[in-house]
C-alpha cells in the first residue's frame, strides 16, 4: 500500500468527538424517511450503467430473445454488446452504494431498446440505453416492471434517491430513407428543402397551410428524403403513434452544426420532431407515467441542446407539476449540455427552462486542473460564470459537477494519458485531489460507477463502461487500476474509503452543501485555491484550500474579520486567525484542508 493510500484513511482519526457524533448523527438522518426534503445540491449522486453494474439475475441476460448476439445483443466479451448487469444487481448492491457516501442513484436509460443494431460487420448493441423502441417498459436485458419496483422502493426505504437518465431527442434507428440503400443520407436543410415542396425548392407543393410554427399541418413527409419503416418494424415502437414517420424531421444525419444540430439524424437514430404537439404531448405522458408509476426522484436528460427549447419550456414544467403532484417536492430535472462554455450551458437554464445542467465546464477544467497542470485560477474563471445561471449562485449550487462519464472517459484515464510515466502514488493523489475539488466545491458531486475502484481506461466512446463485476472484455482486463487492483466492490479500495470519508464530511457540514461560494485565492500556476462556503445570514464560513502543486506550500488566506477561531474537519488547520480576515494555512502537496470558524455573533 503506498504512502498516498495510508494518509486517506486517516483523516478520521483527526477528527474530534463531537464531529465524529455528527457524522454518524448525519449518516442516520440521510436514511430517514423524510428523503424527499432534501434539495438537490444536499445529495452526491451516483451515476451507473445497469448493464456493466452488477448481474443480480442471470436468466434475463439474454432479454428473453432466441438466437445468436445479433438477435439478442448478449456478448460479455465485447464492450459494445450486453454484459448481463440489470436492477436486480443494483439492488442487491445498495449497501455498496450508500456506503460509499452517494445518496441518489442515477441510472442510465433502462426502456426497451433495439437490441443490436447498425451496417452488418459494425453492429453494437443497444446496452447503453439509447436506442429506445418501447418508452413505457424495461428493458428485458435489465429485469421487469418488478424489477424496478424492487429497486425503487429499497432505495427509497433507505433515504436514497432514484434519478433515470431518459430521451426525448430521438429514438432507436428503424426509418430508413428510399434514397439510401446505405443508411447514411447525408442532412439536407430547411431551405434547400422546404417542408413545402417535395424533394427541393422546384419540387411539388406538399403541406397545404404550413406556416412554419404550426406544425400538425406537415401530413407529407417526404419534403428532404422519403422515409419508410421497413417490414416486420411497422409497430416495433410503443406508444403506437411513435410509429409514424410524419412525427420525425426526416433530413439525414446531423453535422453536429447549424439546424442539423436540432433536427438531424445522430448516425440513423430517428429524430423526432420535437416541434410538434402530437410529440409535445406524447413524451410528457410518457415520462408523467413513470413518475406516476415509481415515485422516482428526478430526470438527467440527453441530449438536452438538440431539441428545440419550446420543448422543454412545455415539457419541464410538466415534469415538475406531474411530480409535485405525487407528493416529490424537489424532483430534480438536469439535462446534457455538451459544451464547456458557461455561457452555452447556462443558457439552457435561462431559456430553455432547466433547474439545472451537467457542469461540463467544471469537468473539463478540473481535469485540465489535476491531469495537464493547469492553474488553478482556470476553475476560478468558471465559478465566477455562475451568474449567468437561472438564480444566479443559488441556482449554481443545483449543477452536477462530475469528473468522467460513460461517453468521454474516467478522470483516471485523463491524468494516465497526459502523464503516462505517473507513479502510483502521484495518480491515486491526483484522482484523490480531483474527487475532492468536486465533492467540496459548489455544485451536486456525481460519481462515475467504478472510479471508486480505481477504474481508468483509455476514454472514448466504450472504454470507460467497464464491468464492476468480473469482467470478460481483454481490453478492461488491462487498465492499470488507481490505488492497486482490489476485488470487485471492495470497500476498502483506497478511493472507495476516500471518497466515503468526503462524503461524511460534506454530509456532516451544511455549507459543504448549501453554503454559496466565495473563491479566496486562485493561483496563476499550479499551487493553491482556497475556496469559502458560507450560508447567508448566518455566521461562520467553512474554507477549502487545495494544493494542486507537487509540493507543501504555507500561504495566508483571507477569511471573514469575524471569522477568529477555526478547527479542522481535514487536515492540520490553525486553531485562531493570524489577524482579522486573514488565517495561515500549510497544505501538503497535491492535498486539502477543511477548516470551520464558526465566526462571531
Amino acid at each position: 500500500m503506498t504512502t498516498s493510500s495510508r494518509r486517506v484513511p486517516s483523516m478520521a482519526r483527526g477528527l474530534t468527538l463531537g464531529l465524529m457524533t455528527t457524522l454518524l448523527a448525519s449518516t442516520a438522518l440521510a436514511q430517514t424517511p423524510d428523503y424527499r426534503a432534501r434539495l438537490p445540491q444536499d445529495e452526491v449522486i451516483y451515476f451507473l450503467m445497469p448493464d456493466r453494474f452488477d448481474n443480480g439475475d442471470a436468466s434475463n441476460d439474454t432479454g428473453g430473445i432466441s438466437g445468436g448476439r445479433l438477435d439478442h445483443g448478449f456478448d460479455p466479451t465485447h464492450e459494445g454488446f450486453y454484459h448481463g448487469g440489470d436492477l436486480a444487481g443494483i439492488e442487491r448492491r445498495l449497501d455498496y452504494i450508500q456506503g460509499l457516501g452517494a445518496t441518489a442513484i442515477w441510472m442510465a436509460p433502462i426502456f426497451k431498446n433495439k437490441p443490436v443494431q447498425g451496417e452488418p460487420g459494425r453492429e453494437f448493441a443497444g446496452s447503453h440505453g439509447y436506442w429506445i423502441t418501447d418508452f413505457t417498459r424495461v428493458d428485458p436485458h435489465f429485469g421487469d416492471e418488478a424489477a424496478m419496483r424492487a429497486l425503487v422502493e429499497a432505495a427509497h426505504a433507505r433515504g436514497m434517491k432514484v434519478y433515470m437518465g431518459i430521451v426525448a431527442n430521438h429514438t432507436a434507428d428503424v426509418i430508413r430513407y428510399r434514397e439510401c440503400p446505405a443508411n447514411d443520407c447525408a442532412y439536407r436543410s430547411r431551405a434547400d428543402y422546404p417542408f413545402t415542396r417535395r424533394g427541393g425548392v422546384d419540387g411539388e407543393a406538399i403541406n397545404d397551410g404550413f406556416t412554419g410554427r404550426n406544425f400538425d399541418r406537415l401530413t407529407d413527409t417526404d419534403f428532404a428524403w422519403t422515409p419508410y419503416v421497413p417490414a416486420g418494424e411497422e409497430t416495433v415502437k410503443v406508444p403506437a403513434w411513435l410509429n409514424d414517420p410524419a412525427y420525425y424531421h426526416n433530413r439525414g444525419d446531423t453535422t453536429f452544426r447549424g439546424e442539423s444540430s436540432l433536427d438531424g439524424d445522430f448516425a440513423g437514430l430517428d429524430d423526432l420532431m420535437t416541434e410538434h404537439p402530437r410529440v409535445v404531448e406524447g413524451m410528457i405522458e410518457i415520462f408523467g407515467d413513470w413518475i406516476d408509476r415509481y415515485q422516482i426522484d428526478g430526470f438527467r436528460i440527453d441530449t438536452a441542446r438538440h431539441v428545440n427549447p419550446e420543448f422543454w419550456q412545455a415539457f419541464v414544467p410538466a415534469m415538475i407539476a406531474r411530480a409535485e403532484a405525487n407528493g416529490i417536492p424537489n424532483f430534480h430535472i438536469f439535462g446534457e449540455v455538451y459544451d464547456v462554455d458557461p455561457a452555452v450551458t447556462a443558457r439552457f437554464t435561462r431559456i430553455d427552462g432547466y433547474p439545472a445542467v451537467l457542469d461540463f465546464g467544471f469537468q473539463y477544467t478540473v481535469t485540465d486542473i489535476v491531469a495537464r497542470d493547469a492553474p488553478p485560477d482556470r476553475l476560478a474563471r468558471v465559478f465566477a460564470s455562475d451568474a449567468l445561471y437561472q438564480g444566479g449562485e443559488i441556482g449554481a449550487l443545483g449543477l452536477p459537477t462530475f469528473l468522467g462519464n460513460h461517453d468521454m472517459g474516467r478522470i483516471g484515464g485523463f491524468i494516465l494519458t497526459a502523464k503516462p510515466d505517473i507513479s502510483d502514488e502521484e495518480l491515486l493523489q491526483r484522482e484523490t485531489l480531483a474527487h475532492a475539488m468536486m465533492m467540496f466545491s459548489r455544485g451536486t458531486p456525481t460519481l462515475y460507477y467504478g472510479d471508486e475502484q480505481g477504474f481508468s481506461g483509455a476514454g472514448g466512446y466504450g472504454s470507460a463502461r467497464q464491468d464492476m463485476f468480473e469482467t470478460q472484455v481483454a481490453s478492461y482486463r488491462d487498465d492499470r487500476i488507481v490505488g492497486g487492483a482490489p476485488p470487485t466492490f471492495s470497500i476498502e479500495a483506497p478511493l472507495y474509503r476516500a471518497i466515503a470519508a468526503m462524503a461524511r464530511l460534506r454530509q456532516a457540514d451544511v455549507r459543504l452543501r448549501r453554503g454559496l461560494q466565495t473563491v479566496r485565492f486562485a493561483a496563476e500556476a499550479p499551487g493553491l485555491l482556497a475556496v469559502s462556503r458560507r450560508i447567508l445570514d448566518t455566521a461562520g464560513e467553512t474554507l477549502i484550500v487545495y494544493n494542486t502543486s507537487t509540493a507543501p506550500i504555507t500561504a495566508n488566506i483571507e477569511v471573514d474579520a469575524a471569522s477568529a477561531d477555526w478547527s479542522s474537519l481535514r487536515g492540520d488547520c490553525p486553531m485562531s486567525a493570524t489577524a482579522p480576515a486573514s488565517i495561515r494555512v500549510t497544505v501538503p502537496a497535491l492535498d486539502y484542508l477543511i477548516c470551520s470558524s464558526e465566526g462571531v455573533r
